[in-house]
């Protein structure tokens, strides 16, 4: 729970940098990766992650220039992850400028329910690693590096000369 604005802006600093991390592993050949036809591709949860900082935050009124929603998937990961990264920073750029520590205690509706502000934050870094989870499992599929983000990743234990944990 965040009690300070920068309680959570510290907190959305490390998770995007966690996020950017994934976008920077991504091909342009990785980002038709899925599981089935009927699931996302790689791309299609890239994009929903970096067009979601704009759709969630509009809910609360808070005002910034963020990558639309309606825009069709790029074919391309670095497009994808520069549009997230310009999100990411505007909405950052936008907290610090319109809201305070008073505004997270404040209630917006949201999908058809009322939520504080942290609530909303909350959510957004949530739903944010719950899809980044599901794309770092699309790129094993894919044969993509996967960064460790909360400790290491398989390729990190023998680059630190230790056996892989085993499963």
């Amino acid at each position: 729970m965040y009690r300070t604005l920068e309680d959570f802006l510290t907190h959305w600093k490390q998770e995007a940098a966690m996020t950017e991390q994934v976008f920077d592993m991504l091909t342009d050949e990785s980002l038709n990766q899925q599981i089935t036809s009927e699931n996302r591709t790689l791309g299609r949860l890239g994009w929903h992650l970096t067009t979601t900082i704009g759709e969630m935050m509009s809910h609360t009124g808070l005002e910034f220039e963020a990558t639309p929603e309606d825009l069709p998937v790029p074919n391309s990961a670095k497009e994808i992850a520069d549009a997230y990264r310009m999100s990411s920073k505007a909405m950052v750029q936008a907290l610090q400028e319109q809201w305070t520590d008073d505004t997270l205690q404040e209630e917006r509706n949201m999908y058809g329910e009322n939520w504080t502000i942290t609530q909303v934050l909350t959510t957004l870094v949530m739903h944010q690693t719950h899809h980044r989870a599901q794309m770092t499992v699309l790129m094993r599929q894919a044969g993509l590096k996967v960064p460790g983000l909360y400790g290491p990743a398989m390729e990190d234990w023998a680059a630190m000369g230790a056996p892989v944990p085993k499963v």
